[in-house]
């Protein structure tokens, strides 16, 4: 049973590397999938708000503070759907941030894959407290 959730665990995070193309972000582009129940519920990649111009850096290449990041966007996406996220599995390319990591808590996430550690761990730290799984996928060792 770990081998099978193993290689879904990778596979989902494939899927959000791909969606992570999406983003028109040039510094970092990142993908979410929320799945419930082996089902894809939503789906997110950092971008602007919706109606607003797709660029997310300003002159200096420095990240616009309205982006959304890939998580809050999944998130929100559910949010506006007959769907919830409650004991959800939360697939990310990047770890989360601290206000990602709220919105994650908050949305009833049970367990969180991400591939990509981030240089600060505030929004991991948080996860684990609120007693979240967190896996870290390290895909550059299989």
């Amino acid at each position: 049973m770990e081998k099978k959730r193993h290689d879904l665990d990778r596979r989902y995070m494939r899927m959000a590397k791909i969606w992570a193309e999406n983003s028109y972000c040039q510094r970092r582009k990142v993908g979410a999938l929320i799945v419930k129940d082996n089902m894809i519920i939503s789906d997110g990649y950092n971008g602007t708000p919706s109606g607003f111009e797709n660029v997310c850096e300003d002159e200096e290449g420095l990240t616009k503070p309205y982006v959304l990041h890939a998580e809050a966007n999944a998130i929100t996406k559910i949010a506006r759907s007959s769907n919830n996220s409650d004991g959800a599995t939360l697939y990310v390319t990047a770890s989360p941030c601290i206000e990602c990591a709220k919105l994650i808590v908050q949305a009833g996430i049970k367990r969180v894959v991400y591939a990509e550690k981030y240089r600060l761990t505030d929004g991991i730290d948080l996860l684990e407290r609120a007693g979240i799984e967190t896996i870290f996928l390290d895909d550059t060792r299989e």
